[in-house]
């Protein structure tokens, strides 16, 4: 007889959060495919569970998806989790559950915190639509893609971000959709959770001399309809084109980026800039 997959959401900060349900399935199955096993080693430590831990990751999901499923169906259980939160969204673990669908594994959840749902919930921004867009692409060309494919995008959309790329990130979306409002949420659940509520201009010139710590969700506001009709203020360009100097890129280049974004002519950008 087949074992099963659980989906186990884990607390993303306060460890109080995790459910009852959460802990008996951790207790339960035979063994747990974790994305780091020393964080998920950590956990079950604090909660007493003893349980063989096995590793999956971005970079090994292909061999240990195959071990995991063999197991199964083997008759083994398995619990999935993430570092924190709910694992298979934006994680390798979707692939660990389609390989399971496709051998006839049962799949259960077991819901837990979701930090872009629970961002999204503190921050105030439009909730009635949104995107959920994940992590943005370490490369500055796709990334620059990306953001470029939304910028007509009118739903309110969330983002999440790593400490060391979120002023590159937040330059690079000024650039593509110039001046809107959005919340820089952090450490959700944690002794430090903080809620941010800003421009992207703001917090470009924020976290100018603030060194970004811990892990980001950026909820950003989508395109407003009556905005498409209103031309950007020469004001808003120059300020545009300020940032982009600020992270490096020429005056003339940013004048250039700026009048291309703004509609507004490039030399009286590159007036005001000198």
């Amino acid at each position: 007889m087949n074992g099963k997959l659980y989906i186990v959401g884990t607390p993303i900060g306060n460890l109080s959060d995790f459910s009852p349900r959460g802990l008996q399935t951790l207790e339960s199955v035979d063994f747990i495919a974790a994305e780091d096993t020393r964080v998920t080693a950590k956990l079950l430590n604090h909660f007493g569970i003893k349980k063989p831990l096995i590793s999956y990751y971005e970079h090994n999901r292909i061999e240990r998806g195959e071990i995991i499923v063999e197991k199964i169906l083997g008759g083994e259980s398995c619990a999935a989790v993430t570092d924190a939160g709910m694992p298979c969204i934006s994680d390798p673990g979707m692939e660990l559950v389609r390989l399971c669908r496709e051998r006839g594994i049962t799949v259960e959840s077991v819901p837990g915190p979701t930090a872009f749902a629970t961002a999204l919930a503190v921050s105030g921004m439009e909730n009635g639509r949104f995107t959920f867009e994940g992590f943005l692409s370490v490369n500055k060309q796709s990334r620059r893609e990306h953001l470029d494919e939304l910028k007509n995008e009118s739903r309110t959309m969330i983002f999440y971000e790593a400490p060391h790329k979120l002023k590159a990130t937040l330059k690079d979306m000024l650039n593509a959709f110039g001046d809107r409002e959005i919340a820089v949420v952090k450490e959700l659940t944690k002794i430090h959770e903080t809620v941010m509520r800003t421009t992207l201009c703001g917090a470009c010139e924020y976290f100018e001399n603030e060194n970004p710590r811990g892990e980001y969700v950026l909820i950003l506001e989508g395109i407003k309809k009556d905005k498409k009709e209103q031309p950007v203020t020469p004001e808003q360009a120059v300020k545009i084109a300020k940032e982009l100097v600020k992270s490096g890129m020429s005056v003339n280049e940013a004048a250039k980026t700026a009048a291309s974004e703004t509609g507004i002519k490039k030399s009286l950008i590159y007036k005001e800039l000198v």
